[in-house]
């Protein structure tokens, strides 16, 4: 699961980094228990021109394999039906969709079929008025030994034995020694409490490197013999994240102007006693595990880039056909970083670790350092489909 996880100010676990969060109220408003985060598109209103978001296609067919895997196993039955969408319509959705996506002789044919076969639905947004914030996560490449040096003596850290999640990942808390539950360490009674001794996976040479692998949820690990180590997000404490990006903020360590990734790590690189101080105020802590052949998303799938979202689970559907019209960042001829407009189909199959609403989506932007540049310059407010075959 991405800890988007979240993009300018580091608001969700899944970003690189992540907007300020009273600038994301409005978006992050959580819904009543039970109402759903989407809308059939009213009648009369204009569809999205879905062509345009025909490229890419085996990307795309291959990220639709992926929610049909998920949808084949029967744990995932638990989770419908969503609203009208049953179990059984969402597999065939997806069925007939990827069978367009690799059959249809050129765009006009595609958007047609889909105009015939299914229903539009919306995503309400922003106090139900449509507007989704997006943002961005991606998964770094870091450097790490598997021992500890006086380079690499940065830890991540494996699962603790007494963390308890329930059937659908949710943390539930800490087992005690009479078998009962307790909220889980925070991240500073975690380090400062001793708790973590022992289960060291690795080690990375960079202090900011090991926070942004807790903000990512994922990373790809280039250790000292060559190799390369994938590891991915094996679950949290169960606290509630706080933007490091906003604490810098607040204490005026740096302006709003400037927050961004690179100058976050200046920052830290140039106060290095900031970091025992200010990281350990972010509560929530991730915990992770050796992995290969992703990154994965929630729902045990790999994720696809920029054909994977991250949205609340609660409120929006697992593995669904989703369509986003939204500016993402771009590299220009010069090498410079340039905002488009985009169009493109992605696979809702991953969870946001601090989004609790509709008005919230990460999109996954890929692996490494373009990404990573990507990923922390995603902000902004775009509109966000879903496709179900009609009945």
């Amino acid at each position: 699961m991405k800890q988007a996880a979240a993009v300018l100010t580091l608001i969700g676990l899944a970003s690189c980094v992540a907007p300020v969060v009273e600038e994301l109220d409005p978006f992050a408003i959580e819904l009543p228990p039970g109402e759903l985060g989407l809308e059939p598109l009213p009648d009369g209103s204009t569809w999205p021109d879905f062509s345009i978001g025909w490229a890419h296609r085996e990307d795309l067919a291959l990220a639709v394999d992926f929610s049909l895997d998920y949808l084949a196993k029967p744990t995932s039955e638990e989770f419908f039906p969503y609203g009208p969408i049953t179990h059984e319509r969402m597999v065939k959705s997806l069925e007939r969709f990827g069978e367009l996506v690799r059959t249809s002789e050129s765009s006009d044919t595609f958007r047609e079929s889909l105009v015939e076969e299914f229903e539009v639905w919306m995503a309400r947004g922003r106090s139900g008025e449509g507007e989704v914030m997006f943002t961005g996560y991606c998964t770094p490449i870091l450097k790490g030994s598997l021992e500890p040096t006086a380079v690499y003596r940065f830890p991540l850290y494996k699962k603790p034995d007494d963390l308890v999640k329930g059937k659908d990942g949710a943390i539930l808390g800490r087992k005690t020694a009479g078998g009962g539950l307790t909220p889980y360490w925070t991240t500073r009674e975690l380090l400062e409490g001793g708790h973590l001794e022992g289960l060291e996976l690795l080690w990375l040479d960079d202090a900011f490197d090991a926070y942004i692998a807790l903000v990512q949820g994922s990373a790809i690990i280039e250790l000292t013999d060559g190799s390369r180590m994938e590891i991915g997000y094996s679950a949290t404490n169960g606290r509630e994240y706080k933007s490091v990006g906003k604490i810098l903020l607040d204490k005026g360590l740096l302006k709003k102007s400037e927050l961004s990734l690179a100058r976050m790590r200046e920052y830290f690189v140039a106060n290095p006693g900031a970091v025992d101080e200010i990281l350990p105020m972010n509560p929530r802590f991730v915990f992770f595990q050796a992995s290969e052949g992703g990154p994965f998303g929630c729902l045990g799938q790999p994720v696809t880039a920029l054909h994977t979202l991250a949205t609340d689970k609660d409120v929006f559907p697992r593995g669904a056909v989703a369509y986003a019209e939204v500016r993402l960042p771009d590299f220009n001829a010069d090498g410079k970083l340039i905002q488009r407009p985009m169009r493109f189909f992605a696979l809702d199959q991953d969870r946001g670790g601090a989004i609790r609403s509709a008005g919230r989506c990460d999109v996954f932007i890929g692996v490494g350092p373009d990404a990573v540049a990507k990923a922390g310059h995603v902000l902004s407010m775009g509109r966000l489909y879903y496709l179900f075959l009609k009945e």
